[in-house]
């Protein structure tokens, strides 16, 4: 049997501070980044938030009203092929 006498540190015992920062406002703070694919080489700009992959929370209708904030959601897995060819078609 090993004993390990090692300090042992639970979440009471760690401090997390926000790092500084030169901003006097909220509304001067820009959420959005811009992303590069590894693979297909397309980049995407927006809010990296994504909606819960829940069952059936990723809807259509989710993903346009996310859309237009510049938000993403993962659709969820109930959709046909065809639906989904006609949703990315439109876009």
């Amino acid at each position: 049997m090993r004993i390990d006498n090692d300090v042992k540190l639970d979440f009471s015992d760690v401090l997390i501070r926000p790092k500084r920062s030169t901003l006097t406002s909220r509304k001067n703070f820009d959420l959005e980044r811009t992303f590069t694919f590894m693979h297909s080489g397309r980049t995407w700009t927006g809010v990296p938030i994504v909606a819960a992959n829940m069952d059936t929370t990723g809807t259509f209708e989710m993903a346009r009203a996310l859309s237009q904030h510049k938000m993403i959601t993962a659709l969820h897995k109930h959709y046909s092929i065809e639906d989904l060819k006609d949703f990315f078609s439109r876009l």
